[in-house]
């Protein structure tokens, strides 16, 4: 049975309440906002923010089987780092992605730190 997930609209401070992403790099840090995801029975839904401290990079390119769409709040993402620490593309705040599954992304970097949006789900019709 899915949980009830109901908030009323309330100011979400920025300054506590991080963790550490599990599985991530060290030092990337989310902010869970509700959190219903099942990876293992493919159903429900998360919704974070995700926070890179200044010079966090994540190196590895990898895959979901869940839908994720992601908000730059603020700072600067730079998405496809070269081996040789060449960058490919940098975006910063009102920057959007949707992601269906099996879509690969990454690597990462953020020169001056950055937060963003996360909202990350299974769907009935996924392709």
């Amino acid at each position: 049975m899915q949980p009830d997930l109901r908030r009323d609209l309330h100011a979400v401070g920025l300054d506590a309440g991080w963790e550490p992403v599990p599985g991530g790099a060290p030092g990337l840090q989310q902010k869970m906002l509700s959190n219903w995801l099942d990876e293992d029975a493919k159903v429900g839904c998360r919704t974070r923010l995700i926070r890179f401290p200044p010079g966090q990079t994540v190196p590895a390119r990898f895959v979901h089987d869940y839908w994720e769409e992601v908000y730059i709040l603020d700072g600067r993402l730079t998405i496809g780092v070269g081996e040789d620490g060449s960058a490919m593309e940098t975006f910063g705040p009102a920057s959007y992605a949707c992601r269906p599954p099996g879509t690969p992304h990454g690597p990462f970097r953020s020169e001056a730190g950055c937060v963003f949006l996360e909202v990350q789900y299974y769907s009935g019709d996924a392709a």
